[in-house]
């Protein structure tokens, strides 16, 4: 380990604790990094890759909109090497209610600077013809875009390893009340905070932090080049997205710069199993071959499944412990996690560093849930 004594120790190397890692490197604080399996693996590695706007409340829409203006920046310069992709995205409108909804979302982004255009039936099959007959139109969200998560995660703590940051194979055992940090194979770490940023496995060193796994399958097909242009979404997806409970499917269509088409989402509350259940899966086939109808004769390759982790109120929860003094949290993030992770880990580095940032960090903290506020280290 180069620095004994890290400012800030991260518990995970997914794509949220990598941002992380390269924020804080950036400001000149030695930070050690420990993931239990490869840097981007998990949740990041299970994740479409989708990098988009969302606008449920308006803590989620600032987070996510300047979170892509990051990424934008980010992938800049070599995009390949994300394996990034401008597709944008169509929230595809089944009925007049939806094309409704769609107006609403296209107002509230315009109020916001974002750009988007209204699809009627025409345009929307000009853009995808692909899609089934009958549809009333659709929402084009311009700036969205997509990545290969594990590439962007692994190039992220590449530049914080390049600043100094170290990178430590190990499991976490324990995180103790006055700050230490205690391995499976007996290491005891003195960081001067912790920050702990390891998805749905968060919870097992954070008792009392309110996160819960919620599983998702994805399916890849082979290449298919042009089947279709957009990230497709269906506006029914909200709806199941913020689900608390049930098990749901939603239409979520990707098209990778491979040719492949990445099919999604379903989402399973209370299992924490990683093999991919064969009913779901075909549930979510299914239900996808109804909105692009040729899907149903193409060769899937492959199929798999991750755990998202969850927050009580759909929002991630980042920043410090209100009880606990060193230990902070960046987790929560549930589907939005790859999209959310470069504006979650300035988030957190303005607050380490006492700065101010671009949005308000006030919607995130850990505070806002009284079981934090109560709990003792």
């Amino acid at each position: 380990m180069t620095s004994p004594s890290p400012d800030v120790l991260i518990i995970g190397g997914g794509i949220i604790g990598a941002a992380c890692a390269d924020a804080l490197s950036a400001r000149g604080l030695r930070v050690t990094v420990v993931e239990q399996d490869v840097v981007g693996s998990g949740a990041t590695a299970a994740g479409m890759g989708h990098l988009v706007v969302m606008d449920d409340n308006e803590a989620e829409l600032a987070l996510s909109a300047w979170s892509l203006e990051l990424w934008r920046e980010f992938v800049a310069e070599h995009p390949e090497r994300h394996e990034y992709s401008r597709c944008g995205t169509i929230w595809v409108a089944a009925d007049d209610e939806e094309m409704a909804a769609a107006r609403v979302k296209a107002k509230t982004l315009t109020a916001h600077g974002l750009s988007c255009a209204m699809l009627d039936a025409v345009s929307l099959y000009e853009r995808e013809p692909q899609l089934r007959p009958g549809l009333a139109g659709g929402l084009l969200v311009n700036g969205d875009g997509l990545v290969y998560p594990p590439k962007s995660a692994r190039l992220l703590m590449d530049r914080a390893v390049a600043r100094g940051a170290a990178l430590v194979n190990g499991s976490v055992h324990h995180v103790n009340a006055d700050g230490s940090v205690v391995l499976a194979d007996g290491t005891r770490l003195h960081p001067g905070r912790v920050l702990v940023a390891a998805g749905s496995r968060s919870a097992a060193l954070v008792p009392e932090l309110p996160v819960q796994p919620k599983k998702g399958h994805v399916a890849i097909t082979d290449r298919y080049p042009g089947f279709i242009r957009h990230q497709l979404v269906e506006l029914g997806y909200i709806k199941s997205a913020h689900a608390a409970s049930g098990d749901s499917v939603a239409f979520n269509l990707q098209p990778r710069p491979t040719g492949q088409i990445l099919i999604g989402s379903s989402r399973q509350f209370g299992t924490t199993d990683p093999a991919v259940e064969h009913a779901m899966m075909a549930r979510m086939l299914r239900h996808a071959a109804t909105f692009t109808p040729a899907l149903a004769n193409m060769n899937v390759l492959r199929c798999w499944t991750g755990l998202r982790a969850a927050s009580p109120d759909g929002l991630p929860i980042i920043g410090p412990h209100p009880a606990r003094a060193g230990l902070w949290l960046a987790t929560g993030h549930e589907g939005l996690g790859i999209t959310t992770s470069l504006a979650t880990a300035q988030l957190v580095a303005a607050q380490m560093c006492g700065e101010a940032a671009a949005i308000p960090h006030m919607p995130y903290l850990p505070s806002r849930f009284s079981q934090m506020r109560h709990a003792h280290g």
